[in-house]
């Protein structure tokens, strides 16, 4: 009868489970059915996303064609990529992170340009400055303007940048420089004014202070030189930057060469209208044209690469001066601190001959001091007996001090250790 009842009491506690389990199966699965659908993904929301992302992108650029029309708006990335066809990674080189370097870059169609506060892109066509409204930069705008000013034709309509490359295409290369080069020259010509004049600046500054130090070494006057030191380290390095960017280019004829876009412009145009215009019957006349042409524009290469080479000479050895005026003030600089330098020297070499001299001048008044503390003492002595030998043992004891003080001052000096 017990092994029953527990049996039967096994049997149901298993039933109450199975009951409490369903039940919780139920509440979960009413739960799960009541709750509100996920919200759908729509294309407003992911346009809104993306404006949202292109927001934060986007930066302001100026449009400056040949024709002189001109233009302030606010891109991202992505449009002056597909605008200028450059590289993303080019992008950088115009950001925060290589705001302090310098450089020219040659892509299939544009130039990068990165010269101090100068970034921008440069086509066959247009400039793309970055951030115009700087006011480092008003003056690189200023100098666009009147370098490229706006034309119009009869009825006051701004003339096509198009028809203007036509005519160049048409008139084959012009005694004057291209756009691009036109534009590359303003920008030096800008960086170097700007840098000129940081170097004006730095020496009028500097001879002063060094010739205030040459006359009075003090704590501010020191200080005035250091901050001048850091000031020229930072224009220096300034001015090797673009130096040096000039210095490559110069070394390489290839590079040169692939700055010249206009021709490059002018190439795809005439192989375009080659392919469309090309019959079975002018091909071997094409072909001698082409042959020709190809000739003509070799034999230009060179002498566009050698008017970009002197142009980039021009400003080279204008770079080459800032250095070397620089470095002339840094030389002062170094011989004042020499000067100084000698000049405390000088002074702690006089201290240390006081010193020693005073040193001389101790010993000689303590053994002075020896004699009479040996006198002062209460031993009997003879001369205690005598009448009036104070006066006469007080000058023999000086004497013997002076003695002993210009006999030391005088091995001293015969062993160079005092000045004459």
């Amino acid at each position: 009868m017990g092994e029953g009842n527990l049996s039967f009491r096994r049997l149901s506690s298993i039933r109450h489970r199975k009951k409490r389990t369903a039940a919780k199966d139920e509440a979960e699965s009413s739960l799960i059915s009541s709750s509100p659908p996920p919200t759908p993904i729509t294309p407003a929301a992911v346009a809104a996303k993306a404006a949202k992302k292109k927001a934060g992108g986007a930066r302001l650029w100026m449009r400056f064609d040949r024709t002189g029309a001109m233009e302030v708006v606010e891109c991202d990335k992505s449009t002056i990529i597909k605008r200028a066809s450059v590289p993303p990674r080019d992008l950088r080189i115009l950001g925060p992170v290589f705001s302090h370097s310098s450089n020219i870059l040659a892509r299939e169609k544009a130039i990068v340009v990165n010269l101090e506060v100068i970034k921008l892109i440069v086509t066959a066509e247009e400039v793309l400055l970055l951030d115009p409204l700087r006011p480092e930069v008003l003056p690189f705008v200023e100098r666009l303007k009147q370098q490229f000013p706006q034309n119009t034709d009869a009825s006051g309509n701004v003339v096509q940048s198009s028809s203007l490359l036509d005519q160049e295409a048409g008139e084959g290369l012009q005694s004057e420089l291209p756009f691009e080069f036109q534009v590359l020259e303003i920008a030096l010509e800008v960086v170097c004014s700007l840098l000129d004049t940081s170097v004006d600046s730095l020496e009028t500054e500097a001879w002063p202070v060094l010739d205030e130090l040459t006359k009075n070494v003090s704590t501010e006057n020191l200080e005035y030189v250091r901050s001048l030191k850091s000031n020229l380290t930072r224009l220096l390095a300034r001015v090797q930057k673009v130096r040096d960017e000039i210095e490559h280019l110069l070394d390489d004829n290839e590079d040169m060469a692939d700055l010249y876009l206009t021709r490059k412009w002018i190439q795809q145009n005439e192989q375009s209208e080659a392919e469309l215009g090309e019959t079975a019957s002018n091909r071997l006349s094409r072909a001698t044209s082409n042959r020709s042409s190809s000739m003509v524009t070799s034999n230009t290469k060179d002498d566009d690469v050698e008017d970009l080479e002197m142009l980039l000479e021009a400003y080279f050895m204008q770079l080459e001066g800032m250095r070397n005026r620089i470095l002339t003030v840094r030389e002062y600089i170094d011989d004042t601190e020499d000067y100084v330098n000698i000049q405390l020297d000088n002074q702690r070499n006089e201290m240390i001959q006081l010193q020693l001299t005073l040193t001389i001048a101790s010993f000689a008044i303590t053994a002075n001091t020896l004699l009479v503390s040996l006198f002062g003492m209460n031993i009997h002595c003879p001369l205690y007996e005598m009448d009036d030998v104070f006066g006469y043992f007080l000058s023999s004891v000086t004497a013997v001090c002076v003695v002993l003080f210009m006999l030391t001052l005088g091995y001293a000096r015969w062993k160079k250790l005092l000045g004459s």
